[in-house]
C-alpha cells in the first residue's frame, strides 16, 4: 500500500496563496479615491461589455480585479443578498460592512478549503455616507481579509509603485476631475516606466452625495471622462 504524499498545512496555503497573487497580478489595477462629494472607483479596461465596477444597491459600489467569471459571481450573490434584506427589513439595514463580512466568509471559506481552488480576485467594496467621515471603503482578498481604507486604495496587477504615487500626491477634498486625474496618473506608475493611460481606456464610476436619488451610483461616459482629465 503506498503512503499518501504529504504537504504540511503551512506549505499548502502557501501555494494556495501564490497561486491566487499571481493570477490576480496580471491583471490591471483598480482605484477608489475618496473626494469632496463622494467616492470614484478608476479602472483601467478597455472592454466596454465586462465591467469591473458594478452597483450593488442605493449607496454600495463594487469593484473587482481578477478572474472576471469569480468575481462575476461574488456580485451577483451581493446584489441578491442586499435586494433580499433591503426587501425583509428596511432598506438603511443593507449595509457596506454586512456585504463586506458576507463576501470575506465566502473568500475565507474557498481559500481553507482543500476541495476547490482559491478564487483569484480582490474586491472593493465602498459605501457611501452623509458625509465624507462616514464613508465606508473596504478591501478584501482572495483569502477572505479585509482591509478598511481612508482616503484612496488600489488593488491588482502591480500595487507597489501604485501605491507610491498616491502616498506622495493625494490630498483630501479633491474635486472630482481631480481625483480622476490623480487615479489616472497613478494607474500609469504600475511598471518601470510611467505609461499614460488613455481615456478611453478608463471605466470610470462614482457614488455622487450631490444626487437628488435614492440611488447614488453613477457611471462617466467616455466623454466626460476625457473632458475631466482635459
Amino acid at each position: 500500500m503506498t503512503q499518501p504524499f504529504y504537504v504540511s498545512p503551512e506549505q499548502l496555503m502557501k501555494d494556495r496563496a501564490d497561486f491566487a497573487r499571481k493570477g490576480i497580478a496580471r491583471g490591471r489595477s483598480v482605484a477608489v479615491v475618496q473626494y469632496r462629494d463622494g467616492i470614484v472607483f478608476v479602472a483601467e479596461n478597455p472592454s466596454r461589455a465586462l465591467h469591473k465596477i458594478s452597483e450593488i444597491y442605493d449607496r454600495i459600489g463594487f469593484a473587482a480585479v481578477g478572474r472576471y467569471n469569480e468575481f462575476e459571481n461574488l456580485r451577483i450573490a451581493g446584489v441578491r443578498l442586499a435586494d433580499v434584506r433591503g426587501y425583509s427589513y428596511d432598506r438603511r439595514d443593507v449595509t457596506g460592512r454586512a456585504l463586506a463580512n458576507a463576501y470575506a466568509q465566502t473568500l475565507g471559506t474557498i481559500f481553507s478549503s482543500g476541495g476547490e481552488k482559491p478564487y483569484e480576485v480582490e474586491l472593493f467594496v465602498a459605501e457611501l455616507g452623509e458625509s465624507a467621515a462616514d464613508d465606508q471603503m473596504y478591501r478584501l482578498t482572495y483569502d477572505g481579509s479585509v482591509a478598511d481604507v481612508q482616503g484612496w486604495a488600489v488593488m491588482g496587477g502591480t500595487t507597489e509603485p501604485v501605491e507610491t504615487w498616491f502616498e506622495q500626491h493625494y490630498e483630501a477634498d479633491l474635486d472630482l476631475p481631480a481625483a480622476i486625474g490623480l487615479a489616472r496618473t497613478a494607474l500609469g506608475h504600475d511598471g518601470t516606466d510611467t505609461r499614460e493611460v488613455p481615456p478611453e481606456s478608463l471605466e470610470v464610476a462614482v457614488l455622487d452625495r450631490t444626487r437628488t436619488q435614492l440611488r447614488k451610483f453613477k457611471r462617466i461616459p467616455d466623454a466626460a471622462v476625457a473632458d475631466a482629465l482635459s
